[in-house]
């Protein structure tokens, strides 16, 4: 999903204790294009084969004796599912949970690695430091505090949990057959030591390939307080440089992960 995001000048209409309205502000009148990055929550929302799926209970959907329309559910889901956060205490005892991850690490300059063509060969591919040396030398060093988004291709999969995960089957048994695109942990052990990003995001259902079992790459990078964003979408409508990421996850306190509705602003043209 693509809007535009208008702004116009606006004025303060309340005075200040003495009397003055305060100054005028002034933004740009036009910001650029959003990019919806996140998958619905509904029935067919993919979730790891061990975990709680989500769900919708209708409370009320109709007219009311007093004759009004009224609507509310009430909805359970596990905090690893659909698009979402990955707190850092996920992997790491002591570091941030969902509450805690600072906002500016949620919010900064989106750089994109594509590695679509060579996951659509290998279902198991590792994003190795390779493809980050590729990107750099294309688009420039990854900026400090950058939110980086590796993109897979795989999103276009979902909801097909087949095609998307390897599997459809359910449960502890279904968890050696995922097969799904990952970041290797030697890329994240030279992220670690030569570059410093705020977050990492991905298309996929975890920054770890699916047949990781001692999932290294989320160990080394939520240790450091890097928070991971899981089950991407739209990263293709995304330049490699330039749009800015606005991922704002439920504040869950003491959460290890929560639902997330992300999103990017793409540069004026």
């Amino acid at each position: 999903m693509v809007r535009t995001l208008l702004f116009v000048t606006s004025v303060a209409l309340a005075g200040t204790a003495c009397g003055t309205p305060p100054p005028a502000v002034t933004t740009p009148a036009k910001m650029g294009t959003i990019v919806d990055l996140s998958h619905s929550y509904g029935a067919d929302t993919i979730y790891w084969p061990t975990a709680e799926a989500f769900r919708m209970q209708v409370v009320n959907d109709g007219v009311t004796p007093a004759g009004f329309y009224y609507a509310a559910n009430n909805f359970s889901t596990a905090e690893h599912g659909g698009t979402h956060v990955d707190a850092p205490v996920h992997f790491a005892k002591g570091r941030h949970a969902v509450d805690e991850i600072p906002l500016e690490h949620l919010v900064g300059q989106a750089v994109v690695v594509d590695v679509s063509d060579a996951a659509a060969l290998n279902p198991d591919y590792l994003v190795n430091v390779a493809d980050l040396e590729k990107f750099e030398s294309a688009n420039g060093r990854i900026p400090d505090d950058a939110i980086l988004l590796v993109r897979t291709g795989f999103s276009k999969r979902w909801p097909d949990a087949a095609k998307y995960l390897g599997t459809a089957e359910r449960g502890e048994a279904a968890v050696p057959k995922l097969h799904f695109p990952g970041i290797d942990p030697a890329t994240a052990k030279w992220l670690l030591a030569n570059r410093k990003v705020h977050a990492v995001g991905i298309d996929t259902a975890s920054i770890d390939y699916g047949q990781s079992t001692t999932y290294d790459t989320h160990r080394l990078l939520y240790d450091a307080n890097i928070p991971g964003l899981e089950n991407l979408t739209g990263l293709e409508q995304l330049p490699p440089t330039g749009a800015t990421m606005v991922a704002l996850p439920m504040k869950i306190k003491g959460g290890s992960g929560a639902p997330l509705r992300a999103i990017a602003i793409l540069p004026p043209k």
